[in-house]
C-alpha cells in the first residue's frame, strides 16, 4: 500500500498494510486454524506475525493478544504498539502467534481514558456477543475456480437469476430433540453440497448472500456491520467461506455479497470513536447518525474511502466474490438519503471510484446498486459522468408490480398502465427486477400472500407474477422461500418453511418456478438483449377493459410472446404476430388494440384473405396447466396460430409462454 494514497481516498489494498499479518508458514500451504477449528497441526505453529492500526489521535495503543491454545478466561498479554510512519499509525511485530490467536486495540486518549476496539482491519472475529478480532491466514486456503474466473461476466448478455439467501435461515440443523435452536447454524462449507443441488435444480445462475461481513445484531441481517473484512463467526471461517465460493464456481454458479459502504453499528467496541474522536464517521449528529441508529461514514474522508475500497477489493479478490449488491446507494447520493438536502458530493464521488477500480481490478464482476431515487446515469460508465455500477434495482418496476397484484381485479382495470409504465422509463438504465428480502418483513407479507384474494386464490396469479417478472426485459432476483409459496413472514431465527413442500399446491407452485427459470435459461429471447432497443416490443397495451397484456422479446434469433390475463375471468384472445413488434422496427403502432388487423365479429376477413386452418401454437409454458396446480390439462394447448395471428384461451389471472 502506498500511504499517500490511502491518504487521498485512492487505496484498494489498504487491509494488505493494517490489520494482523502472519509470516507466511515455512511448511506451505495450510487450512487455518482457531480454537474450534484445529485444521493442519503446522499451520497451527506460532509464527512471527506484524499488527498495525490507524489512530491518529489515540495517546497510545496497547495490543491486548490472547492464545486460541489457553482457555479462554486466560489474561491477554498487553503489548504497546510504537507509531510508525507518520505518527498516525501505530505497529508491533509479535513473534510468536498464531491463526486462531483473539486480539483487540486498546486505544488510549489524551486524557488518559481508554476503549477496547476490535480491529478496523481485522479477517476474523469472535461470535457475538464477542467482539475481539481473530487472526487468520487468508493465505492458507487454494481456489480451483481458474476456469469459471476466467469466463465469468457481469451477464449483460447472459441470463441472470438471482437466489437471494440469508446464510443462518435457509436451512438450520436442529438439536438431538429435532427442534430448531436460534444459535444453531449450518457452517459456510457445510451449506454447498445442498445449497449447490438446491440452485442447480432450480435453474438459478447465482446466490446472492445477505451481508456476511461481521455484524453485532442477528436483527440487523447483516446491515449494520462492523468488521468490514471479517466474514461473521455465526458461520465458520474464512477459510470455510472461500471452500463454500470455490464449490459454488466449480458448480457453475456465482456468488454475489451484499456490501453495505453507507453506514457501520455504533457499538463502543466497533468503529465508532475509534481513536477518541470521530475517525471513520462525522462529528456532526444531524447527519452523524444514520435513520437505523448507526454511525454514517464520513466519505469526504480519504481514510474512510481507502478503508471501503479496499474492503470491498477484498471480498472480490481473497474471497472470489462475482459481484456486490451495495445498500442504501439513495444514502450515499443525498444527504440522509433525503433528496431535498442536496447532493453528497464527497460520496457520489467515492462510488465512482469505487465502482471504476473494483471493474478494472476484477475482469467480469458484478455490481449492482439498491437504489430508489431517480438520480440520473447510476448504470452510467463512471468516465462520463455516471455512477458506473452495472445494475441498478429496479424498486419502481417492483412496487408497481405488486401493487397491482395486490389490487381486486376490477381496480386493476383502473390501474391497468402501472404495468406498462416501467418500459416508459426503462431504457435509461440497466436494471435488475428484485423480490428481495424487503419485501416479505416487517408486516408486508411475503411474495405470495400480497397477491389478492383467499388462499386458493393466489398461487394463479403468484404464477402469472412471475412470469411476467421472467419475460419483461431485465435480469431477475428473488429472495429465498417465495419460490415455493412461503405464508410466514421471513425470520432470522426460523428457517424457510420446508413443511409446506408436503402440501400439492406448495410443491406445484415450486415445481412451476423451477421450470419457469429453466425456461428462462434456455431462450436468449429472454436475456440477451434485456438492454437493447429491439429486445422487447409491446403486442398489444390497451386491452384495459379486458386486463391483458402481451408482448414479444426478441434475442438469439428467436421471438417469445408473452400473454397475460389478469382479470378474474376467462377469456379468448387474439393478437397479430406481423408488423413492427416482429421486426423490431420503430413504428407508432406498436402496442395498437389487438384486433386493428383481426376478422370482424362474424368471422369476415379483408378481401382476397383466405383463412388458414389454426394450428397448435409452439406453447412453452402455460401458468393454468395441472402440473402446476391450475385446471388445465397438460397435454392441452391454449394457443393456436393462423394467418399471423395468435389466439389463446386464457384462464383467469393466468398467462403464456409462446415460441413465434
Amino acid at each position: 500500500m502506498e500511504m499517500q494514497e490511502f491518504y487521498r481516498g485512492l487505496s484498494f489494498d489498504a487491509h494488505k498494510y493494517f490489520g494482523a499479518h502472519l509470516k507466511a508458514a515455512e511448511h506451505g500451504p495450510s487450512l487455518e486454524t482457531s480454537s474450534t477449528d484445529p485444521g493442519n497441526p503446522a499451520s497451527a505453529l506460532p509464527r512471527p506475525a506484524t499488527f498495525r492500526v490507524f489512530a491518529p489521535a489515540a495517546a497510545g495503543v496497547v495490543l491486548l493478544l490472547g492464545s486460541c491454545a489457553e482457555p479462554a478466561d486466560t489474561p491477554p498479554r498487553e503489548i504497546p504498539l510504537d507509531r510508525a510512519y507518520d505518527g498516525n499509525v501505530f505497529e508491533v511485530r509479535v513473534p510468536d502467534v498464531r491463526p486462531g490467536d483473539p486480539y483487540e486495540y486498546r486505544t488510549y486518549r489524551r486524557d488518559g481514558s481508554y476503549q477496547d476496539h476490535c480491529d478496523p482491519f481485522g479477517f476474523g472475529m469472535d461470535l457475538r456477543p464477542g467482539h475481539r478480532s481473530i487472526v487468520r491466514d487468508l493465505g492458507a486456503y487454494r481456489f480451483s475456480d481458474d476456469a469459471w474466473m476466467q469466463s465469468r461476466s457481469a451477464c449483460l448478455d447472459r441470463p441472470l437469476n438471482i437466489y437471494e439467501l440469508h446464510a443462518g435461515s435457509w436451512r438450520k440443523p436442529k438439536d438431538e430433540n429435532g427442534e430448531e435452536q436460534p444459535d444453531l447454524w449450518y457452517r459456510y462449507d457445510e451449506l454447498a453440497e445442498p445449497l449447490i443441488a438446491y440452485l442447480k435444480e432450480g435453474g438459478y445462475t447465482h446466490v446472492e448472500f445477505l451481508p456476511l461481513t461481521e455484524y453485532p445484531a442477528d436483527e440487523s441481517w447483516g446491515y449494520q456491520p462492523v468488521g468490514f473484512f471479517s466474514p461473521t463467526s455465526r458461520f465458520g471461517t474464512a477459510d470455510q467461506l472461500m471452500a463454500l465460493i470455490d464449490r459454488l464456481h466449480q458448480a457453475g454458479i456465482g456468488a454475489i455479497l451484499d456490501f453495505v459502504p453507507v453506514h457501520f453499528a455504533r457499538d463502543a467496541w466497533g468503529l465508532a470513536n475509534f481513536d477518541g474522536t470521530a475517525l471513520f464517521e462525522y462529528p456532526n449528529q444531524d447527519v452523524g447518525v444514520s435513520e437505523w441508529g448507526s454511525c454514517n461514514f464520513m466519505h469526504s474522508r480519504g481514510e474512510v474511502r481507502s478503508l471501503l475500497q479496499s474492503a470491498a477489493q477484498h471480498w472480490l479478490g481473497a474471497f472470489h466474490f462475482d459481484g456486490l449488491r451495495l445498500d442504501a446507494i439513495s444514502r450515499i447520493i443525498y444527504w440522509q438519503g433525503d433528496e431535498r438536502r442536496g447532493v453528497n458530493g464527497n460520496a457520489v464521488d467515492f462510488i465512482r471510484t469505487l465502482n471504476a477500480g473494483l471493474h478494472a481490478r476484477n475482469a467480469g464482476c458484478l455490481l449492482a446498486a439498491e437504489d430508489s431515487t431517480n438520480f440520473p446515469g447510476v448504470t452510467h460508465p463512471a468516465s462520463e459522468g455516471g455512477l458506473g455500477f452495472d445494475y441498478k434495482w429496479d424498486m419502481g418496476w417492483m412496487h408497481d408490480t405488486l401493487s397491482v397484484f395486490q389490487m381486486p381485479p376490477a381496480e386493476r382495470r383502473e390501474k391497468y398502465h402501472k404495468l406498462t409504465f416501467s418500459m416508459m422509463y426503462y431504457g435509461g438504465e440497466r436494471y435488475l427486477l428484485p423480490f428481495s428480502h424487503d419485501e416479505v418483513v416487517h408486516g408486508k407479507a411475503t411474495i405470495l400472500q400480497k397477491m389478492n384474494g383467499a388462499y386458493e386464490g393466489k398461487f394463479a396469479q403468484g404464477r402469472a407474477l412471475y412470469l411476467y417478472m421472467a419475460a419483461h426485459p431485465g435480469k431477475m432476483l428473488n429472495f429465498m422461500g417465495s419460490e415455493f409459496g412461503q405464508l410466514r413472514e421471513w425470520d432470522e431465527k426460523r428457517e424457510q418453511d420446508w413443511l409446506l413442500l408436503s402440501y400439492p399446491v406448495h410443491d406445484a407452485f415450486r415445481r412451476f418456478t423451477w421450470e419457469l427459470n429453466k425456461l428462462y435459461l434456455e431462450h436468449p429471447a429472454l436475456w440477451e438483449r434485456d438492454y437493447g432497443d429491439d429486445g422487447f416490443a409491446w403486442l398489444d397495451c390497451h386491452q384495459e377493459a379486458r386486463v391483458i397484456y402481451a408482448f414479444v422479446r426478441r434475442g438469439g434469433g428467436e421471438h417469445l410472446a408473452c400473454v397475460l390475463n389478469l382479470s378474474d375471468e376467462e377469456q379468448d384472445y387474439a393478437v397479430p404476430l406481423d408488423g413492427s413488434a416482429m421486426t423490431g422496427e420503430a413504428s407508432e403502432s406498436d402496442g395498437r388494440p389487438a384486433d386493428a388487423d383481426l376478422p370482424t365479429a362474424d368471422g369476415a376477413r379483408p378481401a382476397e384473405t383466405v383463412a388458414s386452418e389454426p394450428e397448435p401454437a409452439d406453447t412453452l409454458l402455460y401458468t393454468d396447466w395441472q402440473r402446476f396446480a391450475g385446471a388445465t390439462p397438460d397435454d392441452e394447448n391454449p394457443c393456436t396460430v393462423a394467418d399471423g395471428i395468435l389466439r389463446c384461451r386464457l384462464a383467469p389471472n393466468s398467462g403464456v409462454l409462446v415460441l413465434v
